[in-house]
């Protein structure tokens, strides 16, 4: 089943013109509009959460299927606190079902999962879920899927900046590298593509280090309508870009 679900995802990325030996090293998932799509289905918003989280299991799966290395996803940011309460304690409580859930997909696909955010802030009972799936896949090499929850590209430059202070470094001395060994996870490549479903045109605080020359695809499509054929298309743009990293 593992080997043909495969063989149809390749067989459909060569189709749309796509060069599966040449994909982006690190793929980052803005998953923006379940609410827009919930409300334009006269659905509560928690509903449109709940469609999101299939299509978070979908995008982990085609990631898998192709062979891709690395694939970060925005669950939740350090804004997303602003939200009413009985929001946000339903979208955590589809988290810990999410990731007790998807632990046996990771386990059979040999997926590396790691969570990257401000983790001591959340309950007790939500960050031993997403601990565990850490834990539990910490030695697979096949796809790493990062996973962003109460996460902020700010907070994360800040912690940074904090344990350079602690560490009493030189200022003279401080260079970039310095500053991505004191990230979250240090060995996380560059982003190479950025999505952000919903139309919206922003950055949302997301990897702003690590997606400081990532390519951008947008679409209009809210997250819980993102099929597989909008995750190759975007791959496929991507393909027709070209990158110069500010070089001609």
């Amino acid at each position: 089943m593992l080997a043909q679900r495969r063989k149809i995802i390749k067989e459909k990325a060569t189709a749309l013109g796509i060069d599966t030996n040449l994909l982006p090293n690190h793929i980052a998932v803005i998953m923006d509009g379940n609410g827009r799509w919930a409300s334009t289905k006269g659905f509560s918003r928690i509903i449109g959460h709940k469609n999101g989280y299939d299509v978070f299991h979908n995008i982990i799966e085609n990631a898998s299927d192709l062979g891709l290395k690395h694939l970060t996803l925005y669950a939740f940011s350090t804004e997303n606190w602003k939200r009413p309460k009985t929001e946000v304690n339903s979208i955590f409580n589809i988290m810990v079902s999410v990731a007790q859930r998807e632990i046996r997909f990771a386990h059979e696909n040999n997926v590396k999962v790691r969570i990257i955010g401000r983790l001591n802030e959340l309950d007790n009972r939500v960050r031993d879920a997403l601990l565990r799936s850490e834990e539990e896949t910490k030695n697979y090499d096949g796809l790493q899927l990062s996973v962003a929850v109460n996460y902020g590209g700010r907070a994360e430059l800040l912690d940074a900046v904090k344990k350079i202070m602690d560490e009493k470094i030189d200022p003279d001395n401080l260079d970039e590298s310095m500053i991505k060994e004191r990230l979250y996870y240090p060995d996380m490549p560059d982003v190479d593509l950025l999505i952000r479903t919903s139309g919206e045109m922003r950055w949302s605080n997301f990897l702003i280090w690590q997606a400081a020359y990532a390519e951008f695809y947008t679409t209009t499509v809210n997250w819980p309508d993102f099929k597989t054929e909008d995750f190759l298309q975007s791959i496929y743009h991507y393909q027709l870009r070209h990158r110069r990293f500010g070089a001609l």
